[in-house]
C-alpha cells in the first residue's frame, strides 16, 4: 500500500488576538486528512471556513497548535512539519512543496523570465548550459499562459493582476513536486488561462503529484476534483 504523500492528524489552529486582551479565535480542529499521489484533493466550504489557513499549515507559514502534518519525499525521509528546523523547512519547500498563492512575491527588478526560470536555475548552479535550459524551459511556460514576449524581460510587479498570477503559476509549478498547494489559482484569470491552469493541473495528477487546492470557481473544481473535502467538518466553535 502506497504511503500518503500528505498525512494530517489531530491538526487544529486557533489565533490568539493580542489587541482583544488574548481572547482565542478557533479556526479548524481535529483535522486529519491523508493524500497520496495522483490525488487532487479540492477543499470546500464558504470563505471564512478555514481553507487557505490549512494549506499555510501544511506550508508551515502557519504553524498548527496541535497535531502532526507529515510530508513523505518519494524516497526521502518523513518529516513533521509542525517540528522541522528552519533548514529542513527551506529544503522541503525547495523540492518538495510547491504553493501557488493567491499572491506573487518576488524580489524587485528581477526580470519575469528569470522569476519563472529561478526553481530550476538553483539546482544548475554554476553549470552554464544547465542555467540556459532552465530560461528555456521558462520561456515555454511563458508562451504557454499567453504572456506576451515584450514582457519577459520587465519585472512582474509591473503587470496586471492577471499576468502577475500566470507569473505566480509558472514559477510555482515549473519545477515538478510531489507535493502541490493551490490557493484560488484561477482566481484573476480569463477564460482561457483557466482551462491551461485546468490542463496543468490534470499534467501534475498524471505524473504522480498530490495537489490540495481552493477554487473559487465551482465549475474549475469540479473539472480537477479527484476527490472533495468539506472543511466545515474541522470546523472549531469556540466554547
Amino acid at each position: 500500500m502506497t504511503h500518503p504523500i500528505l498525512q494530517m492528524k489531530g491538526v487544529a489552529k486557533r489565533f490568539t488576538l493580542h489587541h482583544q486582551n488574548g481572547i482565542e479565535l478557533p479556526v479548524l480542529g481535529h483535522v486529519d486528512l491523508a493524500v497520496s499521489s495522483g490525488e487532487c484533493v479540492v477543499l470546500d466550504g464558504p470563505s471564512g471556513m478555514g481553507k487557505s489557513t490549512l494549506l499555510k499549515m501544511i506550508y508551515a507559514n502557519y504553524r498548527a497548535n496541535a497535531g502532526s502534518i507529515t510530508v513523505q519525499p518519494p524516497g526521502g525521509a518523513a518529516v513533521d512539519v509542525t517540528q522541522a528546523t528552519p533548514r529542513t523547512l527551506v529544503q522541503l519547500r525547495r523540492d518538495t512543496i510547491g504553493y501557488v498563492s493567491q499572491f506573487l512575491r518576488v524580489i524587485p527588478r528581477v526580470s519575469a523570465l528569470d522569476v519563472v526560470a529561478e526553481p530550476l536555475a538553483e539546482d544548475a548552479r554554476d553549470d552554464a548550459c544547465a542555467l540556459e535550459a532552465a530560461r528555456e524551459q521558462a520561456r515555454q511556460w511563458l508562451v504557454r499562459l499567453r504572456i506576451p514576449e515584450r514582457l519577459w524581460h520587465l519585472p512582474p510587479a509591473t503587470f496586471s493582476g492577471g499576468e502577475q498570477q500566470r507569473i505566480n503559476i509558472a514559477r510555482n509549478m515549473i519545477k515538478p513536486k510531489p507535493l502541490l498547494l493551490l490557493d484560488e489559482p484561477t482566481a484573476s484569470l480569463d477564460a482561457a488561462n483557466t482551462e491551461t491552469v485546468i490542463a496543468l493541473i490534470h499534467e501534475a495528477v498524471q505524473r504522480g503529484a498530490a495537489l490540495v487546492g481552493i477554487f473559487h470557481d465551482a465549475n474549475v473544481g469540479a473539472a480537477v476534483a479527484t476527490r472533495r473535502v468539506n472543511v466545515g467538518e474541522f470546523r472549531e466553535v469556540a466554547p
